[in-house]
């Protein structure tokens, strides 16, 4: 006689998953709300002196990045599995990319501040720019390697739960997975030990400290 057995996954008939959605939707608008601010007074000279283009850019990559929660959310299939955490990694990189930009950019603008500076050469929005492009690409190139070596795919796990089938992702490479999340990580080190050795600057360049 067949039994036939439960399915489990991270459905929307669940209140954990319900919660999730929640919270990720209210960041998301609240997220909106302030990007909107920053649009209707872009031509400020506050707006201005907090560099609109990485405000702007950062602003978009965060909204990304709540909005991605909802690929790990629902029924998993081949193609959200290889998204969620790939879209989430890419988004959540530009995000801190732009964070360590600004870092550097106050680092910059206080140096170029001294007579005779040879940082100043170095300010303005190529550099900013440069540096979100080239610490995202990194990222992009390390999950496009994953995608075409081992990319994640749907896996029925029927071991861990007598009686349930649990419908889950399987990340592949276990290497592709870990180097996305460290790469994160690493980005977030440095930016946080930027910030936290630009922290003493004078007041006119004290963002370093809220970063």
């Amino acid at each position: 006689m067949c039994i036939e057995k439960q399915t489990d996954f991270l459905s929307y008939d669940g209140s954990l998953t319900l919660s999730f959605a929640l919270i990720s939707v209210i960041c998301f608008l609240m997220n909106e709300i302030i990007f909107g601010i920053f649009i209707s007074y872009q031509d400020t000279p506050v707006v201005k002196a907090n560099n609109r283009d990485l405000s702007f850019i950062l602003l978009i990559a965060i909204k990304l990045s709540f909005l991605s929660v909802f690929l790990f959310l629902g029924r998993p299939v081949d193609i959200t599995c290889m998204l969620r955490i790939i879209t989430f990694g890419i988004t959540f990189s530009i995000a801190v990319s732009s964070l360590l930009a600004k870092t550097i950019m106050v680092c910059v603008a206080f140096k170029a501040t001294k007579p005779g500076s040879s940082w100043r050469k170095w300010l303005g929005v190529k550099l900013s720019n440069s540096v979100v492009l080239f610490c995202s690409s990194i990222q992009i190139i390390i999950c496009m390697t994953w995608l075409a070596i081992s990319p994640p795919f749907q896996e029925l796990d029927i071991h861990t739960s007598p009686g349930t089938i649990i419908i889950q992702c399987n990340e592949g490479s276990a290497i592709g997975f870990y180097s996305v999340i460290g790469y994160m990580g690493l980005l977030a080190a440095v930016s946080f030990v930027l910030a936290f050795l630009a922290r003493s600057l004078p007041d006119s360049f004290n963002e370093a400290k809220y970063i």
